[in-house]
């Protein structure tokens, strides 16, 4: 099945993934500028009334870069709804959503009918983040018009079956648009999430470190420093098991080799002064592909060098055919 027009400008096959409190307006911006679709967690504009004011700014900046780039138009920017019972935003972001007509919209942490029918009103689709293969049949019998399979290794919420399972099984029934995640932080990994099966990688981790992304100097720095052996699962700090650096864990006074079990009930997105804002701010989600992030640059020269990377790959997987 062939993706969707709204990806026809992509210069590499990427999302950005939202990243909770980091992804903000310029990170956006300048991830749909180099050619990759960008997004952010509504939740990330607060108070309510900034969400508006946010999508008006990417809106504006993307129409004026292309009208002066019509060669090399923008990529397609994407808005993450949580679905989770603890966000009580949520019916007033999907409002806002469809004032701006959203061409994309990112659940997670649930999957309803009416969110996905409401998106399909003003033409917008839906990409649906899932762990396992039973949750991929739930978002699609719901509605959902694709899918973003969560593999083990990735940072923040993530599942622990192995990508190639996971793709492999849900490839077995569902020919429609699939956003990989999992470690994905090169252009050779790019390039093989597209050889499991997958339309499109989906990055999240990697643009923690780029100049435009909202994150502390010190989260910056720990990424670069930072490989697969340094991330912790746990499900402490949400009630939902998630990826994250050891370092902020030790940071926090905690033992990152002695966590305890969280109940699941704990796990709330609120509008305000939440415990998990609290837990992202001060633990740092963070997924297992790191090992070649090696500096804090531009969102620009980040995507040029996934470019340089994944033509590489292509060419020595065409000598070996």
């Amino acid at each position: 099945m062939a993706l969707p027009s709204l990806f026809d400008n992509l210069r590499l096959p990427v999302i950005g993934s939202p990243l909770f409190i980091i992804s903000g307006p310029e990170l956006v911006i300048a991830q749909c500028k180099a050619g990759i679709v960008g997004s952010f967690p509504s939740l990330n504009a607060r108070p309510q009334s900034q969400f508006d004011e946010w999508l008006h700014q990417i809106t504006e900046e993307l129409a004026a870069y292309d009208k002066a780039n019509p060669d090399k138009p923008s990529a397609p920017f994407a808005v993450n709804q949580i679905v989770h019972r603890s966000n009580n935003r949520l019916e007033e972001d999907l409002e806002t959503c469809a004032k701006w007509k959203i061409p994309l919209v990112i659940t997670s942490l649930g999957a309803r009918e009416e969110l996905n029918n409401a998106v399909h009103e003003w033409g917008g689709i839906v990409m649906h983040d899932v762990i396992n293969d039973r949750f991929a049949h739930k978002a699609i019998e719901k509605g959902a018009d694709g899918l973003i399979p969560v593999a083990a290794g990735a940072g923040g919420h993530a599942g622990t079956t192995s990508p190639f399972a996971l793709m492999q099984e849900i490839r077995a029934w569902y020919d429609g648009p699939v956003a990989l995640s999992g470690s994905i932080a090169s252009g050779a990994a790019i390039l093989s999430a597209q050889t499991m099966g997958a339309d499109l990688a989906y990055i999240g981790s990697a643009f923690i470190s780029a100049k435009e992304a909202r994150a502390s100097e010190d989260y910056k720095q720990g990424i670069v420093d930072g490989k697969a052996a340094d991330i912790v699962y746990s499900n402490l700090f949400t009630g939902v098991h998630g990826n994250y650096l050891k370092k902020s864990i030790e940071n926090a006074g905690l033992d990152p080799n002695n966590l305890p079990e969280s109940d699941p009930s704990k796990m709330n997105f609120g509008s305000g002064g939440n415990t998990a804002a609290k837990a992202w701010k001060d633990i740092w989600g963070c997924g297992q592909g790191i090992g070649n992030i090696d500096e804090v640059a531009s969102t620009a020269d980040l995507v040029a060098k996934f470019k340089r990377e994944y033509d590489t790959a292509a060419q020595r997987i065409t000598s070996l055919l």
